[in-house]
């Protein structure tokens, strides 16, 4: 059963007491966060596909990514040299996935309270008290996936050299050559912290900020908080995610009109296990 945990200004283990800044990690009045289990992150994960069941959205998702990878495909068939940021595009809709999950928050929201969940009501997001602080988040998250790709750009030229020509010159200059391994431990250390930032400050702030009236600086300090009681839970979920990207980028990212409606749905529930409610 999860546990509640207040907002106190300090968290402690056995022997040890750490006094966290209350300016940094809470604030009189910010929402209150429970210590979970492994179990729940299970838990959570099965009733957002259940949600995704109850109000398939897969359609909407694949109008969205179908124009995107035609537009990468576009690319590379007229020589824009992008083979080398294909694994990094991929992996940073992991960055992203928690702003375009926003419709789907409240589509499950609406469920829980018994209200209509036609696909359109997820545009109702708009509505929500939250939403400029929303868009705030979701622009941060954009820039910092351009600079993720700027980066792994710089990092494939600087390590290995000129942007391969074709997907077999990548596979070739990436698997068979040192410089190739060079770049993938630098880039997938570089993309694992950034990622683990990420993680950290929006496993609960956007559906947060679906839900309840609260400030962005609100928002962020309780995703903080929710991550550092709960690192095992949290990082779970962080595994969940990144293993179902990757599942579903396997065909050309065409899986993710499925996958990314349920980790959308399934964080909804997770936020709702992490969060304490208002009365």
């Amino acid at each position: 059963m999860a546990n509640l945990t207040h907002p106190t200004p300090s968290h402690s283990h056995p022997g040890v007491e750490l006094r966290w800044p209350a300016s940094v990690l809470w604030r009189d009045g910010d929402p209150a966060v429970r210590s979970i289990t492994t179990a729940d992150v299970w838990q959570s994960l099965r009733e957002g596909i259940d949600d995704f069941r109850a109000m398939p959205t897969h359609i909407i998702f694949a109008c969205i990514i179908y124009p995107v990878v035609g537009l990468i495909l576009a690319r590379l068939i007229f020589g824009y040299a992008l083979w080398h940021l294909i694994y990094p595009m991929a992996a940073g809709f992991a960055l992203l996935g928690p702003f375009v999950a926003i419709g789907l928050y409240e589509l499950s929201r609406r469920r829980e309270q018994g209200l209509d969940i036609s696909p359109a009501r997820a545009l109702d997001v708009r509505h929500r008290p939250g939403i400029d602080s929303i868009f705030t988040l979701g622009a941060f998250l954009a820039l910092l996936f351009i600079g993720w790709l700027y980066v792994a750009h710089m990092m494939y030229t600087q390590i290995v050299g000129s942007p391969p020509a074709s997907l077999s010159d990548l596979v070739n200059q990436v698997m068979t050559t040192d410089k190739g391994r060079q770049l993938m431990f630098a880039g997938n250390l570089v993309g694992f912290l950034v990622a683990l930032f990420v993680l950290a400050m929006s496993v609960v702030s956007f559906p947060l900020l679906v839900d309840r009236d609260v400030s962005l600086g609100a928002a962020l300090r309780t995703s903080v908080r929710a991550t550092l009681e709960n690192p095992i839970p949290v990082a779970l979920w962080g595994l969940v995610v990144a293993f179902g990207l990757v599942l579903g980028a396997l065909p050309f990212l065409l899986g993710l009109a499925i996958v990314l409606p349920i980790l959308g749905h399934a964080t909804w529930h997770l936020y709702r296990k992490l969060v304490v409610r208002t009365a």
